[in-house]
């Protein structure tokens, strides 16, 4: 018995502390509670592919809003036809090779005298002689880089000559006519002496050493292939390419020997009068519009800022699809809300709807709605709406899905025997739990709506290029015929394009594991 046991006390000083007087540990153990959105951060961060996702789709909503303000020194409303289709020229970047606004081409012979002879004429706006190697130093030289020549036989035991260079497209324009009032070309005169930019050089005569009277860089005598020619004894004699050829102007002189700047073509007052001028292009445009050519993306296939219009563009893809995509989130989630928590006959008609808006193909109302309805509401709008017609029944479908999943679980039954009322069932415990799959769903949307966008705009099917905003779909059509000639105009907003698709996709798999319930606490 326990009574018969014979129990020995012991001294309490036999008893010791091992770690008297120290400090075990500094570390405090907290217990905070962490917020859902604070999790779902925690998560998401984990994802190394998401966040470099999201980082570049904030890159790309930022060089939307911010390249008109600090990349350009004009709007996107700015043309400049002369200059269409040109590749990317910042002047200050020219230095260090990188946009230069160049392109490498193989020029026979006539055509690579033409170039350096533009660098030539610049240079000497009185007439005075020089050699096409100094012409080469000047800033207004067209011929950036030159390769070996090469020659190729040809039929009849002819020799082509070939001389590979990389042009400046911009400075390749050289002169141009222009027909001015006289109050205009006096103000240019003005402005030449302001600045010591010329901008008026001598006119070209019109006679029988005239390869091309349109073409004002044919400044000096050629014969009718436009090879440049000497006048010897009143013989023309046709010269090949030397560096240190001087070719024999064909400027246009009065009875006095000359240089004449300007003809009068008609008019009746000194502000009305026409005059033809010829302008070295370059400075001309610095005279009209204020500022040098600089294009970074270059210029679209009408002469618009290829970096403005593709900044346009952006804005009103992310606006489309992000419009579209908070509209279906809240008719897709209140719709699939619905019909999966009530189920049976609510469910069966409520299915039977979307069947019938679903068996409508998106192409057809887009279609029909621009013919008809972007008449009265505009382009966006109608575009919107055929979006929205249908575009909700994807997530509608999901939400019913993951409210059958989980209207009958447990916490959902108590909740219930508590006397909660559907409202807060279908909001406070259901609804949370789907969040993940709705969230995911509608970031997807994004991309798809950026796709889809821009098929119509490149089938032409929606029209929403105007002079100051344009769409990703409509500059990838204009480059369609072309961009083999001119790659930039299909590269950028291809580009573009791309990294939305991929990053939006990589971003919703992110927020999909991010808000997924199942996954709140666990450590990967």
């Amino acid at each position: 018995m326990a009574d018969n046991k014979n129990y020995t006390n012991i001294p309490k000083e036999k008893f010791s502390f091992v770690h008297a007087g120290e400090r075990i540990s500094d570390k405090k153990f907290e217990d905070k509670p962490i917020g859902s959105f604070k999790d779902a951060w925690i998560r998401f961060r984990k994802s190394r592919a998401s966040v470099v996702a999201a980082l570049i789709i904030i890159a790309i909503v930022l060089y939307s809003f911010l390249a008109p303000v600090f990349i350009t020194t004009h709007d996107a409303s700015f043309m400049c036809g002369t200059y269409a289709k040109k590749p990317g020229r910042v002047t200050w970047l020219r230095s260090i090779g990188i946009a230069t606004g160049g392109v490498e081409r193989n020029n026979n012979e006539a055509t690579f005298i033409k170039l350096q002879a533009i660098g030539v004429a610049a240079e000497t706006p009185n007439g005075e002689t020089m050699t096409l190697a100094e012409g080469r130093d000047s800033e207004y030289q067209p011929v950036l880089k030159e390769g070996d020549m090469y020659t190729q036989d040809l039929p009849g035991k002819k020799v082509a000559k070939y001389f590979p260079a990389k042009v400046d497209t911009y400075l390749e324009v050289g002169f141009l006519y222009q027909s001015v009032e006289q109050a205009e070309y006096y103000r240019i005169v003005e402005w030449q002496e302001q600045t010591g930019l010329q901008v008026i050089y001598p006119l070209i005569e019109n006679n029988e050493y005239t390869f091309d009277a349109e073409d004002a860089n044919f400044w000096y005598k050629t014969n009718a292939k436009g090879m440049p020619v000497k006048i010897k004894n009143e013989q023309a004699k046709t010269m090949s390419y030397e560096p240190d050829m001087v070719l024999e102007d064909n400027y246009k002189r009065d009875a006095e020997g000359n240089l004449v700047y300007h003809q009068y073509t008609g008019g009746g007052n000194k502000e009305t009068a026409q005059f033809k001028v010829r302008v070295l292009y370059y400075n001309y445009y610095q005279y009209k519009y204020g500022h040098l050519p600089n294009y970074i993306m270059g210029t679209d296939s009408q002469g618009y800022d290829l970096a403005l219009r593709i900044a346009g563009g952006i804005q009103l893809s992310l606006m489309v699809a992000i419009s579209v995509s908070v509209i279906n989130f809240i008719l897709g989630a209140g719709y699939g809300a619905v019909e999966g928590y009530y189920g049976g006959w609510v469910d069966i008609m409520m299915e039977r709807i979307t069947d019938v808006l679903s068996g409508v193909p998106f192409i057809v109302v887009a279609t029909l709605f621009q013919i008809h309805l972007a008449k009265k509401v505009g382009a966006i709008p109608s575009l919107l709406f055929a979006y929205v017609m249908t575009g909700w029944i994807g997530t509608a479908s999901r939400v019913r899905t993951q409210f059958y999943r989980f209207k009958n679980q447990e916490y959902v039954m108590a909740a219930r025997t508590l006397g909660a009322r559907d409202r807060r069932i279908i909001w406070k415990h259901i609804f949370p739990n789907t969040l993940g799959t709705i969230i995911t769903s509608s970031a997807l949307v994004i991309p798809g709506v950026i796709l889809s966008e821009s098929m119509l705009s490149f089938l032409g099917i929606i029209k929403l290029g105007n002079a100051d905003q344009t769409s990703l779909g409509t500059l990838l059509s204009d480059a369609s015929n072309i961009w083999t000639n001119y790659p930039h105009l299909m590269l950028y907003p291809a580009l573009i394009i791309s990294l939305l698709m991929i990053c939006f996709n990589l971003f919703g798999n992110g927020l999909r594991d991010a808000f997924n319930p199942a996954l709140r606490g666990v450590e990967e």
